[in-house]
């Protein structure tokens, strides 16, 4: 979940990050322990209500949805075309986007267990879901509880609400849902082929109908999870309205803030926090965490105080010393790093890097030089293991997709970034010209020091603008899709095929397995070997005792010539993209990438 306002959110807490800057150097300094595992660790992001439904029988009903109205809404075809409105949308309004955040596809944890050898096919190490846990929403950022699974995710639908409704609230008498044991033989399943789970933790806030606020919103101040939020104003109840006030994030009525002081979660909610930590993480209470997740990445990381991040850092070691933590930080973050806090975040000022060099063409463009320099600034800032370990995203669920920037080059990152606040934005398909500097962008990912993550889709050619174009079904080969149209949106008389792009995919496949074959992709030391402004050329090598990898990447609207060290002239490149001119030389095609390997 991004910060509404990345520069308000660096005013806020300025004085967190003056305090936390002496330590900065320290940090930098420090030996960070990270797991091995996470080092050079190819990552998939996964939405789980978008990837795959394994299961129409778990499907959301319109009561768990909260729409009380006489909409005849009904659950979305996976395959129909994403901008056509069903008649039950149309009710409600002519406006496309008043209406698409109610959708919902059916997607769910069977599906993704189901697609476990797809993901691994892509030489995936890692995946990263969103969040899982119980909620009304498509995104389930506002829990209702952190103990269970969504019900729509797992095998028993009514039977897990019905555990949930009876349940106690006390940490010994939680039981195992099906969504819940469905989760657990993912990991299970997952483990097998090597593949570690993350899952997003949200911390700072819950759903309205959080099974704590809830009491609250039945007993009021009586409530024994009344000092768990910071209530304003108690409901009248001699009057038909609800006067309730309390603390929000950003003021959204339906977030409920946990209450903090200056060591960050309250007590009680700090023991709730470790209570389901343990849960997922030694889910058969035997101290023996294999059978649990592998890590957690932190949503809103800035707005919990650090002292209990650090606190809960220490725990989650305690409990897997080989467990990842990861926080959802837009900028650089060095101070969050240490060994009782976090082993990386999400590296956005990577993919801002990446953005402005591969993609724009005008005022924020980087030239080579630039890019080579922004490149040695940002392995700068964190210990080299802590790098290697870093999330190297370009797109994720908070941002526009990749295949789209391309398309509406020349913004700043994440802003204006689709029809809901840029009315010129493109939402239509890319061009097979445009395809190319995705694939180019890959390549880079797959080479750089840092773990690579992809988020879903893009390595299937599917594109679509911020939220909530980013969060389409999965476009899977094995299913025939509608066609996009835009009627919905202005765009009438245009239109374009939805397939499984299997070009796209045989590439990112290539490019990503490289990581199992290669120890210095994941490991390696890191050098710029070529940085031309004229003709815009990159090179880079990666190298750890006999492995050897240079990469080159062309991003001039012209095939160039490139002359190779002796060291790299009997390598040969294996996205095919460049040809041999001479014994010393290649030629490499516009807009491409090569990675020569032996």
């Amino acid at each position: 979940m991004k910060i509404k306002i990345n520069y308000l959110f660096l005013l806020i807490f300025t004085g967190s990050m003056l305090f936390s800057c002496g330590k900065s150097e320290k940090v930098k300094n420090e030996k960070v322990y990270v797991p091995e595992w996470a080092k050079g660790a190819v990552w998939y992001q996964v939405f789980p209500e978008r990837f795959r439904n394994g299961s129409p029988t778990n499907d959301p009903t319109k009561e768990e949805i909260r729409l009380n109205d006489p909409r005849d809404w009904q659950m979305t075809p996976w395959t129909s075309d994403w901008f056509a409105m069903a008649d039950w949308a149309k009710v409600r309004s002519d406006n496309f986007y008043d209406a698409v955040f109610d959708r919902r596809y059916g997607g769910d944890l069977i599906g993704v267990t189901e697609k476990l050898d797809y993901i691994a096919s892509l030489g995936i190490t890692a995946i990263y879901f969103n969040p899982i846990f119980e909620a009304w929403s498509l995104h389930k950022y506002e829990a209702e509880s952190y103990h269970h699974v969504d019900d729509n995710f797992g095998g028993d639908r009514d039977g897990d609400r019905k555990l949930m409704d009876n349940e106690k609230k006390h940490a010994e008498s939680w039981a195992w849902s099906s969504a819940d044991s469905v989760f657990l033989d993912l990991i299970k399943e997952a483990h097998k082929r090597n593949i570690r789970v993350v899952i997003d933790g949200v911390f700072n806030h819950v759903g309205r109908n959080f099974w704590a606020f809830k009491d609250v919103l039945k007993n009021q101040k009586d409530s024994k999870y009344a000092d768990w939020f910071i209530v304003h104003e108690w409901d009248d109840p001699n009057t038909p309205e609800d006067e309730m006030k309390y603390d929000s994030w950003w003021d959204t009525w339906h977030l409920v803030e946990f209450r903090e002081d200056e060591n960050g979660l309250i007590e009680p909610v700090r023991k709730h926090i470790w209570a389901i930590t343990k849960r997922w993480m030694d889910p058969n209470g035997d101290g023996n965490p294999e059978d649990g997740i592998d890590g957690w990445r932190l949503d809103v990381v800035p707005e919990v105080a650090m002292p209990f991040w650090a606190d809960w850092g220490a725990f989650v070691r305690e409990l897997n010393p080989e467990a990842y933590i990861v926080g959802e930080l837009w900028e650089e973050s060095a101070h969050y790093i240490s060994n009782d806090k976090f082993h990386a975040v999400m590296n956005y000022p990577f993919a801002r890097a990446v953005v402005n060099f591969f993609i724009d063409k005008k005022e924020n463009k980087l030239s080579a030089t630039e890019f080579s320099q922004k490149l040695d600034t940002l392995l700068q800032v964190y210990p080299w293991d802590v790098m290697l370990g870093m999330q190297n995203l370009v797109d994720s669920h908070d941002t526009d997709r990749i295949a789209s920037m391309i398309k509406n080059p020349d913004r700043q990152y994440d802003r204006n970034a689709g029809l809901r606040d840029n009315p010129d934005y493109d939402v239509t398909k890319p061009t097979e010209e445009e395809y190319k500097i995705q694939l180019m962008i890959a390549a880079f990912q797959g080479v750089f020091p840092g773990a690579p993550m992809i988020y879903y889709g893009d390595e299937a050619g599917m594109w679509g603008g911020d939220d909530p174009d980013d969060r389409k079904p999965m476009v899977w080969p094995e299913f025939t899709y509608d066609d996009e149209t835009y009627a919905a949106v202005g765009l009438k008389d245009v239109r374009h095929s939805v397939s499984f792009n299997h070009k796209i995919f045989a590439e990112y496949k290539t490019i990503f397995n490289l990581r199992k074959k290669h120890p210095a992709l994941k490991t390696g030391k890191y050098e710029s070997i070529l940085v031309d402004d004229d003709l815009a050329l990159f090179g880079l090598m990666r190298f750890e005792k006999d492995d050897l990898i240079y990469a080159y990447f062309n991003n001039s609207d012209k095939p160039q010539t490139i002359k190779l060290p002796q060291e790299a002239r009997s390598l040969s490149d294996v996205l095919g993209h460049s040809v041999m001119a001479t014994d010393s030389t290649i030629i490499l095609k516009k807009k491409s990438a090569a990675i020569l390997v032996k």
